[in-house]
């Protein structure tokens, strides 16, 4: 009886260690809490957005959210690229981790594409146009005339070089073939307070932390970059409603995960990303901060991905827009 326990104990010994390394992982996922990277400081949209679709997503085990902000997501990216694929460590990134493949092309010890799993675009927050309210504007058709005629004179703010609004800005200019001055801040606060002051002209961000100074009157906002008006901040028009050609833009919450994790794992976190997004309390706290719900799969946001890095590529190479090294 001993030998044969011996013998089927090597056996099994034997058949583990020819599986591979993935597979006899799979196998008690997730046996363990799972680290939840956001590159970026707890309280903005791309930290509530992760934890209220975490707080909705049902795995097995807990999630702690874990904030890494600094150098433009930079840091926090790294970390998960880096990370063991094991199905234990997921990252949050937006639409600046796109615009990241061409800005820093070459300098990274990693790849904002190849290096990770994607595994859902989780919502979109559509970008809305702002300006100070002595601009002699109340239209986006009004701000374009007004930019053609006094080229250079517009000064808009952004949270940095290379955030979804710095670059929205410059396709603006290149769509509209206007030119107007960029002057970049260390986040959305800086700039907006400048813009109610009148510093800057305009300002592009999201409604999540702008739209309660639009409420208080301080600011204008003139539209949405949307096709549709957003739940959340209805009474703002869309551009081309605004008078403006259709520039669809947006700021974007998506889950990644390390490269090589096993697809089953990625697969199962992506339903649960899809069916939290079918949690109607889950839609209405979204809503609340004009984040449209998605949820969509490994393979759509893959693609969402690659279309988004194309699209920002465009924009930088002509633009030149350039990072500090």
């Amino acid at each position: 009886m001993t030998k044969i326990n011996r013998r089927t104990a090597m056996a099994a010994t034997a058949a583990a260690a020819l599986m591979p390394a993935g597979a006899r992982a799979q196998g008690a996922w997730p046996a363990k809490s799972i680290r939840w990277v956001v590159p970026y400081t707890a309280g903005g949209l791309t930290d509530s957005v992760t934890r209220l679709t975490l707080e909705k997503m049902n795995v097995g085990q807990t999630f702690v959210v874990d904030n890494k902000p600094g150098a433009n997501s930079l840091i926090g990216a790294e970390i998960v690229a880096n990370a063991p694929p094991d199905g234990y460590t997921f990252l949050t990134v937006i639409a600046a981790h796109a615009a990241n493949k061409t800005l820093y092309d070459g300098k990274l010890k990693f790849d904002p594409v190849t290096s990770f799993a994607p595994v859902s675009l989780v919502g979109i927050a559509p970008i809305m146009i702002l300006v100070s309210n002595d601009m002699p504007v109340k239209s986006v058709g009004e701000l374009i005339d007004y930019a053609k005629k006094n080229p250079g004179k517009i000064s808009f703010g952004s949270s940095g070089v290379g955030a979804a609004a710095h670059l929205t800005s410059e396709l603006i200019m290149q769509v509209t073939g206007t030119k107007m001055v960029h002057v970049p801040y260390k986040g959305t606060a800086p700039a907006l307070a400048d813009l109610m002051s009148g510093n800057i002209q305009m300002l592009l961000d999201v409604p999540i932390g702008t739209m309660s100074q639009v409420r208080a009157g301080k600011v204008r906002a003139l539209a949405m970059m949307s096709k549709a008006r957003v739940p959340g901040a209805d009474d703002v028009p869309t551009i081309v409603e605004s008078g403006g050609p259709l520039i669809e833009s947006s700021s974007w919450v998506m889950f990644l995960a390390p490269a090589g994790t096993p697809k089953d794992i990625v697969d199962k976190m992506g339903n649960a990303v899809a069916t939290a997004m079918k949690d109607e309390s889950l839609r209405k706290r979204l809503a609340e901060q004009a984040v449209i719900p998605v949820g969509a799969t490994p393979a759509e946001t893959a693609k969402f991905l690659t279309d988004e890095v194309e699209k920002w590529r465009k924009v930088i190479t002509t633009a030149g827009v350039k990072v500090e090294s």
